[in-house]
């Protein structure tokens, strides 16, 4: 449809049928507002201007994020060292063993393992040996389907990205040799090469020295320009037969046949580095872990190693003596870092993270402090880093100030109480809520008989499933368990024990995260019953 108007066309109007024409017999006056006068003039400031005008505290921010790897990693060259020495087989064209690594949250395991990793994948380009590393979240591909398919993918993605390469040189080649630049010699190269289909080639031009080759083009033998094509015809075949893996559809067996495939289409030595390994293995089983560790009997032209990080020391437990045996051939363990160790750390990142002279003097330490009770927590000690910068930047101070530390880390355990109550199950937030309406209520030494009545109230007035009182006390305990409740069991005599419930988080704003689940919403003013207690004088 054409844009131009005709003179037939009518009044002018804009796409939602507004007129801008002026009624007939009427002329524009001062009345009428001009376009120019609504939008806002160049010099007048804009919503983000001030938020612009003040003075940038970080220079680069990434760096206090946990995806960041360093180059130097403080306090981890034991660690460090002990994974290169392992691996250092891989660029020997040999399987490097089976790794486990080891350690609570924030122990540097992931940004060891990656920087060993880079370097690895770095060496291996400057000697020209075929070596990988794959990296894989369990958090978030947490089955094996998923693990499978992400590999599979991974590698037939590589290997059409080599075969288009190799199509691209020899349809060259061939070219040239048509057309007299290059000749085919029938002797095989002193120095020649094997390709993916295992060919040598030996092409020079006609006036090159007969010993010598053309370094731009491929080595291998071809008889004439026949053989040539045939060997760009085999690749297009291979590469034809490669279908991507959808996320979900084939049977299992399918997907491991086809990374199986991919994987040993050419020579080099594969490292598969499984995050949060536990998690795959508490989800999925270890038939993951033991197709991988073994399948190394079965190829031909690759070599596979894993290598596996957990915050969880104890998982090994629950995996079959074979798998444990195959896997954890070499184990290294990752301590805690202790407060002094964390303010070299933070002193590290914030050299290139803040600019100059905008950190008080204890805002490093306190940092490191605060971490440092958290079982020597490296990653809570960049967030509370970052976060106080942060706080200080919105609000225009500078330098950093130790109550900005403070403030940050108030917000970093808001943030983690709000994600921990909106992710809970929702026969644990009914609980949940059930002890916030007591306490609200000014009830004191919550016990689970009053939350379990109160708790029976909600599930009626959303019509969900009463659990038991045994099963009520079970979430209770798991509630505790997160930090979100106090629980503590307490004797009455004669009358039994009893636990004894307060709530542990800011009441407002977990109540707010309740009450944002759909299902919650619908509840109002619940009222709560509180029953006799024996052996108080004052209950009547």
């Amino acid at each position: 449809m054409s844009d131009k108007r005709t003179p037939d066309d009518g009044p002018e109007s804009d796409a939602a049928g507004f007129d801008f024409t002026p009624a007939t017999g009427s002329t524009p006056d001062d009345t009428t507002p001009d376009l120019d006068d609504v939008v806002l003039e160049d010099d007048d400031p804009g919503l983000f201007d001030d938020l612009l005008s003040g003075e940038p505290i970080f220079e680069n921010k990434d760096v206090l994020r946990p995806s960041y790897t360093p180059r130097e990693l403080p306090h981890r060259d034991e660690q460090i060292n002990s994974m290169a020495t392992i691996l250092v087989a891989a660029l020997r064209g040999e399987t490097p063993s089976n790794i486990l690594i080891y350690g609570k949250t924030g122990t540097g395991k992931t940004a060891s393992a990656k920087y060993v990793s880079q370097e690895l994948k770095q060496t291996s380009r400057r000697y020209e040996v075929p070596c990988e590393v794959e990296y894989i979240n369990c958090e978030v591909t947490d089955t094996k389907y998923r693990v499978l398919a992400q590999l599979a993918n991974t590698f037939i993605s590589k290997n059409r990205t080599h075969v288009d390469e190799r199509i691209e040189t020899l349809e060259s080649l061939r070219d040239a040799v048509v057309s007299g630049d290059r000749r085919i010699d029938e002797h095989s190269p002193r120095n020649g090469s094997a390709d993916a289909g295992g060919a040598s080639t030996d092409v020079t031009s006609p006036d090159a020295d007969p010993g010598g080759l053309d370094p731009d083009l491929p080595t291998g033998e071809f008889d004439d320009v026949a053989d040539i094509t045939a060997r760009i015809e085999a690749l297009e075949a291979d590469r034809n037969e490669w279908e991507d893996v959808p996320m979900t559809g084939w049977p299992t067996d399918r997907v491991y046949d086809a990374f199986f495939d991919a994987v040993d289409y050419q020579e080099r030595v594969v490292v598969i580095m499984l995050d949060e390994i536990d998690k795959l293995v508490e989800k999925s089983g270890d038939d993951t872990l033991y197709n991988l560790s073994r399948m190394n009997s079965e190829l031909r032209n690759s070599r596979v190693s894993i290598m596996g990080i957990s915050n969880d020391l104890k998982f090994t437990e629950f995996l079959d003596p074979r798998v444990k045996s195959s896997l954890g051939e070499e184990e290294i363990v990752f301590p805690p870092y202790d407060a002094n160790q964390l303010r070299d750390i933070l002193e590290h990142r914030a050299d290139v993270a803040f600019k100059p002279d905008v950190l008080s003097d204890d805002v490093i330490p306190l940092c490191a402090a605060f971490a440092a009770q958290e079982h020597g927590d490296a990653r809570r000690a960049l967030d509370l880093l970052r976060t106080a910068g942060e706080l200080a930047e919105r609000g225009g101070a500078t330098p950093v100030e130790e109550d900005h530390v403070r403030q940050a880390q108030e917000k970093i355990e808001l943030d983690r109480v709000v994600e921990v109550v909106r992710t809970l199950p929702t026969q644990s937030k009914l609980v949940l809520f059930a002890i916030i309406t007591l306490e609200k209520s000014g009830v004191h030494n919550i016990n689970t008989g009053e939350v379990y009545n109160v708790y029976n109230g909600l599930c009626e007035e959303i019509d969900a499933d009463v659990l038991t009182q045994r099963r009520v006390t079970d979430l209770i305990s798991e509630l505790d368990m997160l930090g979100i409740v106090n629980a503590v069991v307490v004797s009455k005599g004669r009358y039994g024990r009893t636990k004894e419930i307060s709530v542990s988080v800011p009441i407002e704003e977990t109540e707010a995260v309740l009450v944002s689940d759909s299902r919650l919403a619908d509840i109002e003013n619940p009222q709560p019953f509180v029953q006799a207690r024996f052996g108080d004088a004052d209950s009547e």
